[in-house]
């Protein structure tokens, strides 16, 4: 049995196995590979895209997908270990992945951190825990990183540009009224790294910089792929050459759990937002954000509307590139 928590768990060949998997999918939409199986979606944080995406998707291969949101239409659930549970939650993960597990082929999950405690946040303890009880596969649906949208990112790219190899990537920060999970980002490194990428991470400062773990991760990734890793507060060094660009915004983890403090920091630098200027700068890169985007905050209208923009392309890709990924967990393809 294996599990879909990290792109970092799989080999380049797998995950492009399944991206190849996912331009076939792409052009037959409607299969049944997944007749009969079922499928829980347990979403603890809102989605749009994620949750159509994996319904119809689910639906499109022939299987059923349980959508649950704990604590609303399910019961709320404890993941301490070992704890008295005299507080709200109802039951423990421990039956909780048990009872799904025997009910379901595949649970996913989507559960953000909480942006109190850095230390436990970044223990990713949901989806783990769900991993560690449960004797299906498990699927991150974002969590601490977003895996399902790194393989969309990277179909989208390859659509685009061919063989990915020594490419220059840019992951740029960009201002949002409040702080943000910082998931996406740590994903980008990870699988711009991981694809044979010179992968440049710019932020405002190194307050801003990402977590210790994704950062070297990343660079290990470069170095196996002899590519280059680096991080910079310089805009117009960051944008220039750059073939690909991907904006997303996320809170300072210096200031992680205070966001008064954070926030004072956070708004002195809207002018990071992604704009034609910087983008004149690049090497005719494309352009792309995961979603949602607030415009003319992390992007101007001129970028989100330019021929270069394929964020609507990328968030397209989710479906396919997760129909892809449940055959290749539930039926071995």
């Amino acid at each position: 049995m294996k599990n879909f928590i990290t792109t970092q768990d799989w080999s380049v060949q797998d995950l492009q196995a399944i991206l190849d998997y996912a331009k076939n999918l792409k052009k037959n939409k409607f299969q049944d590979l997944l007749k009969n199986k079922s499928v829980a979606l347990l979403f603890f944080n809102p989605s749009m895209r994620t949750k159509v995406s994996f319904e119809l998707g689910i639906q499109e291969l022939g299987g059923y997908a349980v959508v649950l949101h704990p604590g609303s239409d399910a019961w709320p659930i404890e993941f301490e270990p070992a704890v008295t549970m005299n507080e709200n939650p109802e039951e423990h993960i421990k039956e909780v992945a048990k009872v799904l597990s025997n009910y379901c082929d595949l649970i996913a999950v989507r559960a953000f951190p909480k942006f109190i405690n850095l230390d436990e946040d970044f223990e990713d303890r949901v989806i783990n825990s769900f991993a560690q009880y449960a004797t299906v596969p498990i699927v991150n649906m974002e969590t601490i990183t977003h895996p399902c949208q790194e393989l969309a990112h990277i179909l989208t790219l390859q659509e685009n540009l061919g063989n990915l190899r020594g490419k220059n990537y840019l992951l740029t920060w960009t201002y949002h009224p409040k702080p943000l999970n910082t998931a996406v980002a740590n994903s980008s490194i990870l699988i711009a790294s991981k694809f044979g990428m010179n992968v440049k991470l710019l932020c405002p400062s190194p307050d801003y910089n990402l977590h210790e773990k994704y950062l070297e991760q990343a660079k290990k990734n470069c170095e196996e792929n002899e590519t280059e890793f680096s991080i910079t507060h310089d805009i117009d060094q960051a944008y220039s050459g750059s073939d690909i660009v991907y904006a997303k915004s996320w809170g300072s983890l210096k200031y992680y759990g205070d966001a008064e403090k954070e926030s004072i920091e956070r708004h002195k630098n809207k002018h990071f937002i992604v704009d034609e200027e910087k983008m004149k700068k690049t090497n005719n890169a494309i352009f792309s954000h995961c979603l949602p985007l607030r415009r003319n905050v992390k992007a101007t209208d001129g970028v989100m509307d330019a021929d270069y923009c394929v964020a609507i392309q990328e968030a397209s890709n989710r479906k396919h590139v997760q129909k892809s990924l449940l055959t290749n967990l539930l039926k071995g393809k």
